[in-house]
């Protein structure tokens, strides 16, 4: 489902030599598959609220053919970035960012934008780190301590910073200051709905992978903050939320009894 054995790409080891070490926050956020999947989609829905991130993947990739394809390569970066050796981490991140120098362009109403605009890469960086370490809470750790949820952040400014954004907060109070003070910049488009349906109806490869994807969907619209559903349209139901969270849950248990 992470790798595309096209390009031969194989998964990622852990290594004694990666930018966190065995001991961080972020291994042990990152390692999770079922919350990670859950974060990831919540963390794109919010980020596609922001025009110029979304002008930047509508104009700039093949997304509305190959969504599977766009949520396996953000995976991929997480975990190579955070298990990988040090060299293949940076080495990563520096090609990412040679990708975005060739992403710019201008809205519909006329402003310019570009991919490797640190604010703009601020908000990308806020609203994954967020989503990620929010799905661990609710479906991983919910007793995680608040020193915990501060480390995480404080990890993930480096790989927020070797990417090029700036503002990057270093702790919880940080991130939602960053996220709150972004929100008057957020819109909701024809586009908008377009990439928000295409995120909801995924594009897995296999029937065994569409009942988990269709409820981290449903549980990454659960995850995100009220005022995100609303600008979404995507509002659930009192009786929907438990039932949804419980069957993720038991998806998440499973998940992880498989991999030990």
């Amino acid at each position: 489902m992470f790798n595309d054995s096209g390009k031969g790409e194989t998964p990622v080891s852990r290594s004694a030599d990666a930018l966190f070490d065995i001991g961080s926050v972020a291994w042990r956020v990152h390692g999770d598959v079922a919350s990670m999947m859950v974060g990831g989609i919540s963390s794109l829905l919010m980020q596609m609220l922001h025009p110029s991130v979304l002008a930047g993947v509508w104009d700039h990739s093949n997304f509305r053919a190959d969504m599977h394809g766009r949520l396996r390569r953000t995976a991929r970066f997480i975990a190579v970035t955070t298990y990988a050796d040090r060299e293949l981490a940076e080495a990563t991140m520096a090609r990412v960012r040679r990708v975005h120098d060739h992403v710019s362009g201008t809205l519909l109403e006329g402003t310019a934008y570009h991919a490797n605009d640190p604010p703009l890469l601020a908000w990308v960086h806020v609203t994954e780190a967020s989503s990620f370490l929010d799905a661990w809470i609710r479906y991983g750790e919910p007793t995680m301590s608040a020193a915990d949820q501060d480390q995480y952040f404080a990890e993930m400014a480096l790989i927020g910073r070797a990417m090029g954004a700036d503002p990057v907060p270093t702790s919880r109070s940080g991130a939602r200051a960053l996220i709150e003070e972004m929100r008057p910049q957020l819109r909701v488009d024809d586009r908008t709905r377009t990439v928000a349906r295409l995120i909801m109806s995924g594009g897995t490869t296999s029937l065994a992978a569409e009942v988990p994807r269709r409820l981290a969907v449903q549980a990454a619209v659960d995850l995100l903050p009220q005022w995100a559903r609303t600008m979404h349209a995507m509002n659930l139901s009192p009786l929907e939320r438990p039932i949804i969270r419980a069957a993720t849950f038991g998806i998440a248990q499973t998940l992880r009894w498989a991999f030990r």
